[in-house]
């Protein structure tokens, strides 16, 4: 029998704490949520859920102003096929993809086992990495009708926690501990359901984060409660909504539905154990542009390296974005930190090699989105001045000053204050061996961007606008930037982009080219 679900929404501001239940043990909130849930028999009755629905995302990250409103990303359909008594799950999704441009329809199915995952599409199927099958299987426990069910059977699991903060609210929670994470459910006391489960992850700019799974929509399914709404949020902005429209109880699931080719046994990767960026992983699936793979920035087998694009100026690629180093007569200039720590201490490492005593003077950030400056701080604890599109300045300094005890990098070992400078119009950084250009320039992609013209080499740095990963489409980003590098008597010159490798100016002429 199939149940169409209405949406609802819990209203947060209307929970008021009842003091007997906030005070509760462990075991009494649990024994209160899994009865307000239908019992512990109707959990267990629910061995498996198919699932169809809807969702949306955004992403904070990549907003269009630093600290601004999430970016849409774009819309999906899905449907699930839910093995909950074996913890396995096949997720068929259907998305329309708005942003990155250009707008794309992907097809394609996650299939997660205890031990494995693998992605089928058009291309065929291919293994999950070891971090993206620690982090979906992380994601399937916490969205699971029967978690609370572990915390009955396992008490030593549990312990109280301190009230949690979500929006204006105080609710009570407990802290499960299952397959080595640490999740908090949150309780609505009105009704002893869950409200909410967090966990606590490292993100790249705004360090210890809560990441919630805010749960609403509750109806009964073969006598069981699920919620049919939820809402991932990361510190409270919501970056996807899950929608149940309908669920099948206990489905006959097919003998196959959970094979695993011979080719994916064959490469498969078990679930990581340690190092898992959560994050990274859950947001750039959502963004639809995660390099399956578990060195994180490159493609397995590969690593970054330097190219060198004129006398004392090196390109890093090899990443999913790149550096570049230009070498002055004292001192080193880096531009954009991808990722985190991990590209950050690798450029740096690299650069001091190929430069022996130079110090990383500056550190130029074309623009504030998540992938290209993630690594700001490793800069930062070298002593680094970060240089900034107006008006990012205090995003920035909110990046430097939040908390990274969770994933502790080198500004968190060693604290020092940031200088952090703004780039209004243009700035010039200069010496007897050479100059570097700054031009702040208008464009559709964020409020604040910076473009890199070193000037003796000929070597344009822009990131996004201009991609070099094969053709370049004529857009209004390429646009752009053929409008600032007229605009300022840039001819003949070598784009190195923040994506992808270099192209000439003059092969990409046309999509440079004025708009008409």
């Amino acid at each position: 029998m199939k149940y169409a679900l209405s949406i609802a929404v819990l209203s947060l501001a209307t929970i008021q704490v009842q003091p007997s239940f906030a005070q509760g043990s462990a075991g009494d909130l649990v024994k209160q949520a899994v009865a307000a849930e239908g019992g512990a028999a109707a959990l267990r009755g629910l061995t498996g859920l198919a699932v169809k629905g809807d969702a949306r995302f955004w992403e904070p990250g990549q907003s269009f102003a630093a600290g601004g409103d999430p970016r849409f990303l774009g819309d999906a359909t899905f449907a699930i096929t839910w093995d909950l008594a074996k913890g396995m799950a096949r997720t068929e999704w259907d998305r329309d993809q708005q942003y990155p441009p250009p707008p794309v329809k992907l097809k394609y199915t996650e299939t997660l086992l205890p031990s494995l995952g693998f992605v089928t599409d058009s291309n065929g199927t291919q293994p999950m990495s070891a971090i993206r099958v620690a982090a979906q299987l992380r994601e399937l426990e916490r969205s699971s009708p029967r978690l609370l069910l572990k915390a009955m059977d396992d008490p030593k699991s549990v312990r109280v926690a301190d009230s949690q903060q979500i929006g204006k609210e105080s609710l009570p929670a407990l802290s499960l501990t299952d397959a080595g994470t640490n999740f908090t459910i949150l309780f609505d006391p009105a009704t002893h359901l869950p409200a909410a489960i967090r966990t606590r992850d490292d993100d790249n700019i705004n360090g210890d984060s809560n990441y919630d799974l805010v749960l609403a929509g509750w109806t009964s399914v073969a006598g069981a409660k699920v919620a049919q709404s939820l809402s991932y949020q990361v510190n409270g902005v919501e970056v996807a909504k899950l929608n149940y429209r309908m669920v099948t109880p206990n489905p006959k699931i097919a003998a196959d539905t959970f094979a695993v080719p011979a080719a994916v046994k064959a490469a498969a990767h078990p679930p990581a154990t340690s190092n898992v960026p959560y994050q990274w992983v859950v947001r750039r699936l959502f963004l639809t542009r995660f390099l399956d793979s578990d060195a994180v920035i490159y493609p397995a087998g590969g690593g970054l390296k330097l190219v060198e694009l004129a006398p004392n100026v090196q390109h890093v690629q090899g990443g999913t974005a790149n550096n570049l180093i230009v070498a002055m007569k004292d001192y080193l200039v880096v531009f954009d930190a991808p990722y985190g720590e991990l590209q950050s201490r690798w450029t740096i490492d690299a650069a001091k090699k190929k430069y022996p005593g130079k110090p990383i003077k500056y550190l130029v950030l074309t623009h504030h989105h998540m992938d290209h400056t993630g690594g700001m701080r490793t800069y930062v604890a070298e002593g680094a001045t970060v240089i900034v599109p107006t008006p990012d300045k205090a995003y920035f300094e909110n990046d430097v000053k939040a908390p990274r005890t969770l994933v502790p990098d080198d500004l968190q070992k060693k604290p020092q204050p940031a200088t952090i400078v703004e780039v209004k119009d243009q700035m010039s950084l200069k010496d007897d061996t050479g100059e570097i250009r700054l031009y702040s320039i208008p464009n559709p992609h964020v409020q604040g961007m910076l473009i890199g013209y070193v000037v003796k080499s000929n070597v344009a740095y822009i990131t996004d606008l201009v991609s070099p990963r094969g053709p370049i489409d004529r857009s209004d980003m390429t646009i752009a930037a053929g409008d600032a590098l007229r605009k300022y008597r840039i001819s003949g010159a070598t784009i190195a982009g923040g994506h992808g490798a270099t192209v000439k100016q003059t092969e990409a002429a046309v999509a440079l080219a004025a708009a008409k």
